[in-house]
């Protein structure tokens, strides 16, 4: 091992090649080009085999990067493909939209040493993308028949990942979603550069051929209620995620902005061949003209980098930190300077222009106080700086909240905490109401793709443990 592993002295970090950014403004297809064999290779001997492996304690998922990059190393990817699966249910995904610089590699030992980060990502990406072309990505297998049937709401990544295990597990797995195609904003709210559609279908066409039922376009609480779900299921798991836009309550007489995640679905749904009226008139179509984007998490960058792709005039963001105290990936960031969008750092709306039709924001300049209750340091207004940013589309990325699923599916019986998100036992992923789970963003609030796939998974374990405890229970029951 020693002789094909701790290469990060003599060989640099270096990810897979980008697409020019003159080139990849002008469509949707993914910057990031693929690993070849013999580069995936020698990033994956760069790792340093740590006695303690922070890449692996800081990825919610607990990979074992080490061991799969050495597996890689030494040529044997069939190998190290099954030990990237084995805690990942989509490996090839997360390698494309982690954001690794805050999560493994960004807690790489070689690269807190000045070395430079291993390419984690970039590996995980290769290995799956090599497995599906090598024919090494078995088909899902049902196990042993339970003779019990679970419901899923949501077909995001918490719902796919617990649909996989359970299904393993001889489960029958039903899961509803309010959409037409299943995959959450892996399909309607990640742009096509960062996440390309048929990876998503495709994992979801496993699901498929392994026995998981979609009922799609099925809004729960209209066409189906919460009760006919609990009757249909002997267990119940919500992954809804969260989509309630947060709102940007300025003065002013002209209509608000665009919400971020309507405007990404509008492009994806283009994207994806659909016609999208709103799109059609002009409404969620940046073409030709100048657009400020009000926020600084990725949502934020997905909204910019959309805007270019689309042919803007121009392209602002605005938001109210400086670089360092932004929440997106700093990986997205740049790319999307490279991409011409202009950062507008330490600025803040403070009123809607315009008499009718939206012509921008008033806005003013920021600096940072002492921190708040999350570390970072406060926003507070600069008196005096008032400006004019002038736009034809505004956009507002500020973040999502969830929706109230008690009043919208008449489910009393669930609790939420004072920010809306399902309250669950942490030990058992149940919620108040007995049988019934929840997992992903609508119990933690809009977070990262890998949590909900985690969660997905934890879920699916409790799930399995209660159906089993229960079944056994009611086993006894009857021989006495």
């Amino acid at each position: 091992m020693a002789e094909r592993m701790l290469k990060f002295v003599a060989v640099g970090p270096n990810g897979p090649s980008k697409r020019a950014a003159s080139e990849r403004r002008g469509d949707f297809h993914e910057v990031y080009q693929e690993f070849i064999a013999e580069k995936a290779a020698d990033q994956a001997a760069r790792c340093s085999q740590c006695g303690v492996p922070f890449c692996q304690s800081h990825c919610p998922l607990q990979n074992n990067i080490p061991d799969w990059l050495r597996l890689t190393a030494e040529g044997r990817l069939e190998e190290a493909y099954a030990l990237s699966a084995a805690t990942n249910a989509m490996p090839e995904i997360c390698g494309r939209i982690c954001p690794q610089d805050r999560l493994c590699e960004g807690n790489c030992v070689i690269e807190q040493s000045g070395h430079g980060t291993v390419t984690i990502g970039a590996v995980e990406k290769y290995l799956t993308e090599t497995a599906f072309r090598e024919g090494w990505v078995a088909p899902l297998r049902p196990g042993r028949p339970q003779g019990q049937s679970v419901g899923i709401v949501g077909a995001g990544p918490a719902g796919l990942a617990a649909a996989e295990s359970l299904r393993e597990r001889g489960y029958d797995v039903t899961i509803y979603d309010r959409h037409d195609r299943a995959g959450g904003l892996l399909i309607y709210g990640i742009p096509n550069f960062k996440l390309e559609k048929d990876v998503v279908t495709r994992r979801v066409a496993r699901l498929e051929a392994g026995g998981v039922r979609f009922v799609l376009n099925c809004e729960i609480g209209r066409d189906l209620s919460y009760d006919d779900l609990r009757v249909r299921h002997g267990a119940l798991l919500i992954a809804t995620g969260v989509y309630k836009a947060r709102a940007l309550d300025l003065p002013g007489k002209a209509k608000g902005p665009v919400a971020a995640l309507d405007y990404l679905i509008a492009a994806n749904r283009v994207g994806l061949g659909d016609t999208v009226a709103d799109h059609a008139t002009g409404a969620l179509d940046a073409r030709g003209k100048r657009v400020v984007v009000i926020g600084g998490g990725d949502t934020a960058m997905d909204c910019v980098r959309t805007a270019v792709r689309q042919g803007a005039k121009s392209v602002t963001c605005l938001y109210r930190r400086d670089r360092a105290n932004m929440p997106g990936s700093q990986r997205e960031v740049m790319n999307a300077e490279e991409e011409g969008v202009v950062f507008d750092w330490l600025a803040s709306p403070k009123e809607w222009l315009g008499a009718r039709k939206l012509a921008g924001v008033r806005a003013v300049r920021m600096r940072l106080g002492a921190p708040d209750a999350s570390g970072r340091q406060a926003p507070e207004e600069a008196p005096g700086t008032d400006y004019e940013a002038p736009a034809d589309m505004v956009i507002a990325a500020l973040g999502f909240d969830p929706e109230d699923l008690p009043e919208l599916w008449g489910a009393n019986d669930l609790k939420v905490s004072r920010w809306g998100a399902l309250k669950v036992d942490q030990r058992t992923m149940m919620t108040s109401a007995p049988g019934v789970y929840a997992a992903g963003d609508i119990v933690r609030g809009a977070s990262l793709v890998v949590w909900a796939i985690r969660e997905g998974r934890d879920a699916a374990d409790a799930i399995h443990a209660n159906l089993k405890e229960r079944a056994a229970t009611s086993a006894r029951v009857a021989a006495e």
